[in-house]
């Protein structure tokens, strides 16, 4: 038992492992992490709606790929991996009615990386739909990453809230044919940072619909996805070093 455990930390403490178990008010969440080496630059995921599957997983392999480390944060709980629409759309109201929630979630999710040895310090975050939407809340929230990076998220920002505590850049890749965030929001958004004095980008794709980078997906655009992904990985070598 005593060599188990000492072998579970020596991976942890090398940033070499995967699925990753850890505690909010009592409750099991389980994120995955991986890296390819102990200082790399860490990116901070937030999987879609349906929480973190291979999907999530072959991004994470991607970026390892790379040179960066990867810890995707569970939003969810444990095994709550939802397949049916309706329990997708439950999950994410009950985060999008609760910001609070949302936020502590979020933070546990990177103090963990943290206890896992990821480089927190030279870090971005992004996600992909839901997970774009709550990576733009963890940075109205004041988070100290360097850049949040949103694939068609929901870009409208709730009331009563603001970026005016945004510690990084915000990056946000769109589809102009997204039926589900209209690009009335992707326009009010960038208005709203223009504003403030948020140093921002942010590229549309000409017949890309929502979910547009979801491989295998429905509504996969193979150009907007290669051309966004090769974008992000410029943002990562200005923005991580």
């Amino acid at each position: 038992m005593k060599k188990t455990i000492l072998s579970v930390l020596a991976i942890a403490t090398l940033g070499f492992a995967n699925d990753v178990t850890y505690k909010i008010d009592g409750k099991d969440y389980e994120g995955y992490y991986k890296s390819p080496s102990k200082d790399a630059p860490l990116v901070f995921m937030v999987h879609d709606w349906d929480g973190i599957t291979e999907y999530e997983k072959k991004r994470t392999q991607m970026l390892n790929d790379l040179g960066y480390a990867v810890f995707a944060v569970d939003l969810y709980g444990k095994g709550n991996r939802p397949t049916e629409i309706a329990d997708k759309k439950a999950m994410t109201k009950s985060l999008y009615s609760n910001r609070d929630e949302m936020r502590k979630r979020l933070n546990a999710g990177l103090e963990e990386a943290k206890k896992l040895g990821a480089n927190t310090s030279n870090a971005l975050g992004m996600g992909y739909c839901f997970g774009g939407s709550s990576i733009l809340e963890f940075a109205r929230s004041g988070a100290d990453l360097k850049a949040f990076v949103p694939f068609h998220g929901n870009l409208l920002t709730p009331d009563g809230q603001d970026y005016k505590n945004t510690k990084g850049k915000v990056v946000v890749f769109h589809g102009t044919a997204d039926k589900v965030v209209p690009f009335s929001e992707f326009a009010s958004l960038a208005v709203e940072l223009e504003n403030i004095g948020l140093e921002h980008e942010m590229i549309t794709y000409s017949g890309a619909q929502h979910a547009f980078s979801v491989i295998g997906g429905g509504k996969y655009n193979e150009a907007a996805d290669k051309k966004s992904w090769k974008r992000f990985t410029e943002v990562l070598k200005e923005t991580l070093k």
